[in-house]
């Protein structure tokens, strides 16, 4: 009888593994729409905050020490809290503000054709490979500018896609993955660094006053893991992700299209020219003495700088659309400016209507101590694991994959976890340097999992521009692949680290001494 070929047998394990991913989707579009599904969310946290709340249940912040209980929703004090903050839950819901404002600025960019002609203009010729190898970097680069990635990256990457013949909501998945996954690596020191290492810190001196974690511990081990991310990330979409859209119907980008004629060459070289003095302008604000911009150390993390990075951007966008649009004579007055700014906020309603449903699932939540509870008592059943070595910060990382589902604020999750593993594994003679490495990798790699993410309702508006009928399901089938790609090799970098006793940053190696 004859044995199956290797490419046969690779063909079932890919028809195996596209099942799985195309079930996943069926499944998860069978849900309610998105809006109604967060309703339907938050009407159960509700009843789950009340049933939690009658065995008179508490926790203790292991951070503050502070006794919480788990407080009920259907109660006096829980309609107080549902009517009073309903409209604050809305408009003080942090991504909306960012969202909006940034598509203000990309918005007019777009409408007046800015970034279709740089796109034309700049990569069109290039190999596709090369194309995706970029969209992964700058994805993965792009939490310098915080959670502004989010909004910036994946509708380019699609645009670009699109422009090439792609898929575009591979472009799309790509700059999600890179962009929220890949969030925690950096090239760069971020804010990330800055503001987890101050809690490590502060939660090792109860172990050995003289131990200090540096925002530059980690970023040997982060840097590295920019370009393997690029890498895998690369191999995910080419291989799995974007064959398994197929071909994208939606219409082509003609020939003719992709030509740049004399006029928007122009446009582009003045739009290049006040784009390098508004950068130039920037540094200079940052470089002068006494800078408004930098810390009291004349630092930038953190700083006013770091703060302000949204504004910064969108009038960014504002001075290269304005240019590009006046030279295009696209906008011939001011009052062109607010209507190209007005589309573009029209086309963000369904993301609008939709945040109001995620606010008040996710204020609900957090109100009730129950992403608390559940991240605490799962932190503590691992620590009371009869697990060594390796074993046990493996299984540390995994376990903070599973609570980042819950808890996704990477300062809020670190400040629950911290104080219970940085302690116990310093004891095991582990650094906490270290241990904030496998928190970070973990607390990121299920960022794009969890309908708690904040940016959900964007990615979702974003996919529906190119797919009227993709849901949370198409979100998931997507993105579970480079989750899983990416938490392994991440496991895998992480233990040879360990192993070959490479410093995860200067001077910083797996264990205290």
């Amino acid at each position: 009888m004859a044995q199956p070929t290797v490419e046969t047998q690779n063909n079932q394990n890919q028809k195996g593994y596209m099942r799985i991913l195309n079930f996943i989707e069926v499944l998860g579009n069978k849900l309610p729409h998105p809006f109604m599904l967060f309703v339907y969310l938050a009407g159960s946290m509700i009843l789950l905050s009340w049933v939690v709340s009658l065995f008179d249940v508490t926790v203790v912040h292991p951070g503050s020490g502070e006794e919480l209980e788990i407080k009920s929703l259907v109660s006096g004090e829980g309609l107080q809290f549902i009517l009073t903050t309903m409209l604050d839950n809305f408009t003080g819901f942090k991504p909306l503000g960012l969202v909006l404002t940034m598509m203000l600025g990309i918005g007019l960019a777009q409408k007046v054709g800015l970034l279709e002609s740089a796109i034309k203009q700049s990569i069109m010729k290039a190999p596709k490979a090369i194309i995706t190898y970029a969209v992964f970097f700058v994805a993965i680069m792009g939490n310098i500018a915080s959670d502004a990635a989010f909004v910036i990256i994946p509708p380019l990457a699609a645009v670009i896609f699109h422009t090439m013949g792609r898929h575009p909501i591979a472009g799309l998945a790509a700059g999600f993955a890179g962009a929220g996954i890949g969030f925690t690596a950096n090239i760069l020191v971020a804010g990330t660094d800055a503001l987890l290492s101050g809690i490590s810190t502060e939660v090792a001196k109860t172990i050995d006053p003289n131990v200090v974690v540096t925002p530059i511990d980690n970023w040997f081990f982060m840097s590295a893991s920019v370009f393997v991310l690029t890498v895998v990330g690369v191999f995910v979409n080419d291989k799995i992700v974007e064959p398994r859209l197929g071909s994208y119907e939606g219409g082509k980008v003609s020939k003719e299209s992709q030509e740049v004629d004399p006029l928007e060459k122009k446009a582009l070289r003045n739009t290049l020219i006040a784009a390098l003095i508004y950068i130039g302008a920037i540094v200079t604000l940052i470089y002068i003495p006494n800078s408004p911009l930098t810390n009291e150390d004349g630092g930038l993390i953190p700083s006013p700088f770091l703060s302000g990075i949204i504004p910064i951007i969108f009038l960014f966008f504002v001075v290269c659309g304005v240019t590009f649009g006046v030279t295009m004579k696209k906008i011939k007055s001011t009052s062109d400016v607010p209507k190209y700014m007005t589309s573009a906020i029209t086309e963000m309603a369904p993301y609008i209507v939709l945040v109001f449903a995620i606010a008040q699932f996710i204020a609900y939540f957090n109100w009730s101590n129950l992403a608390t509870w559940i991240a605490v008592n799962c932190a503590e059943f691992l620590s009371h694991a009869n697990i060594s070595g390796l074993a046990v910060i493996i299984g540390f990382v995994l376990l903070t994959a599973l609570l980042s589902l819950f808890v996704t604020s990477g300062s809020a999750l670190w400040a629950l976890e911290a104080p219970i593993f940085v302690p116990m594994l310093m004891l095991l003679n582990y650094h906490p340097a270290f241990v904030q490495v496998a928190y970070r990798i973990g607390e990121s790699s299920t960022n794009m999992l969890t309908p708690l993410n904040p940016y959900i309702a964007i990615i979702l508006a974003f996919m529906n521009e190119y797919d009227k009928k993709a849901g949370i399901g198409t979100l998931m089938a997507l993105m579970i692949p480079y989750t899983i790609a990416f938490l392994i090799i991440w496991i895998i970098m992480l233990v040879v680290f360990g192993l070959l006793g490479i410093p995860v940053g200067p001077g910083v190696g797996m264990y205290m001494n």
